[in-house]
């Protein structure tokens, strides 16, 4: 059996590649959109199929790169935020490196991630497809509550179109849902931005059933992003048979469990009181100690398949369905690279009901129940 490649092994050997990445993001070279494609097939529509050949999936008819790059924590969260510098030149470096597809939101920093995020891919055009979402109250700079009334999105529209220095947003997720404001109303909005040309796609987030195809019946929804990971996996009791009902595409947030997979964690970690694990229910004492049996199960396939725990997770996410586009956060060049080198790993129809299995036998704690998905939060 090959050694174990953890993040830190991976790290050491990774710097050198990253200088030259670097140095083409300096010099402006061109942008590719094309990255190797990984996953299984499944049945779809064909407005809906993933490319075989060009290595890219479809939210609807969204076309995007089979791995996304999430931009939240480059404006705080789960750290400090990030100097603007060297987050607009790793976003630029996932672009070198295929990657189409940025994901941010006005709330993070707030207004922050959206500024880099707008920087860095000024260059690229409309080569990249940029989301970004709405649906939170703000009073300055802090969240005051949740607002999807219809003058709000429509302010909040002109200030992310403005922070991304674009003329259009490629897709416009509904944060959270406005418990004050009917899903109809707050697609409605949305499918007139898209009349306007202010929009081109619809997404909602973390929504019911019942909430994802009343929407859907007003504005086809391109695709749904909720947290979905080897550890989080209740998005399987429902959702996605939804999603492949009516042509949706899933968005996975925390594909990594927030770090957790990576093996970045043991049973002493106490997260810390400022950043967000430490509201989260699978990061607490009891139930941390019970999860890190999912993450040595990663470790032991990461070892069989000679890759990483980081890359094995976000693989097996890419095996579930061909419209599953995972979006791992980060900060560093080097967890950037070692993310997207899943995008090699191929796990056969075997090994994957072998994991399955493995992963079922688990007995995992601080994750949300079946019944938590037909609550909007």
């Amino acid at each position: 059996m090959p050694p174990e490649i953890n993040r830190r092994s991976f790290l050491a050997t990774a710097a050198v590649g990253l200088a030259g990445v670097a140095a083409g993001c300096a010099r402006g070279t061109r942008a590719t959109a094309t990255v190797p494609r990984t996953g299984e097939e499944g049945t779809r529509t064909a407005a809906t199929k993933s490319s075989p050949t060009s290595g890219t999936r479809r939210l609807g008819n969204l076309e995007v790169s089979a791995l996304g790059l999430g931009c939240m924590s480059m404006a705080g969260v789960y750290n400090a935020p990030q100097p603007r510098e060297a987050m607009v030149s790793l976003i630029r470096s996932a672009v070198e490196r295929g990657v189409t597809f940025f994901d941010t939101a006005e709330v993070y920093g707030p207004f922050l991630s959206e500024e880099y995020v707008g920087e860095a891919l000024a260059p690229f055009g409309h080569r990249v497809v940029v989301a970004t979402k709405f649906g939170f109250d703000f009073d300055g700079d802090r969240v005051v509550g949740r607002n999807s009334q219809r003058v709000h999105i429509q302010h909040a529209v002109e200030g992310s179109l403005r922070r991304l220095r674009r003329e259009v947003i490629d897709l416009l997720y509904l944060h959270r849902m406005d418990p004050a404001v009917p899903i109809e109303e707050i697609a409605g909005t949305v499918r007139d931005l898209i009349a306007q040309g202010k929009v081109r796609h619809f997404g909602v987030s973390e929504v019911s059933p019942e909430t994802l195809r009343r929407a859907h019946a007003v504005q086809p929804v391109a695709a749904l992003q909720s947290e979905y990971s080897m550890l989080e996996r209740v998005m399987e009791s429902e959702m996605l048979g939804v999603c492949e009902t009516l042509g949706i595409g899933f968005v996975p947030w925390g594909p990594l469990t927030r770090g957790m997979l990576t093996g970045r964690f043991d049973a002493a970690y106490v997260p810390e009181p400022e950043y967000r694990r430490a509201g989260v229910a699978y990061f607490t004492s009891n139930a941390l100690a019970a999860n890190l049996a999912v993450v040595d199960l990663v470790r032991v396939w990461a070892r069989r398949k000679e890759t990483t725990p980081a890359r094995l997770a976000l693989a097996w996410l890419l095996a579930q369905r061909p419209w599953i586009v995972p979006i791992p956060g980060t900060t560093n060049h080097d967890h950037l690279v070692e993310n997207l080198g899943a995008r090699s790993v191929h796990l056969t129809a075997e090994e994957l009901t072998e994991l399955r299995a493995a992963l079922d036998a688990i007995p995992t704690r601080g994750v949300r129940a079946p019944e938590s998905v037909h609550i909007n939060q």
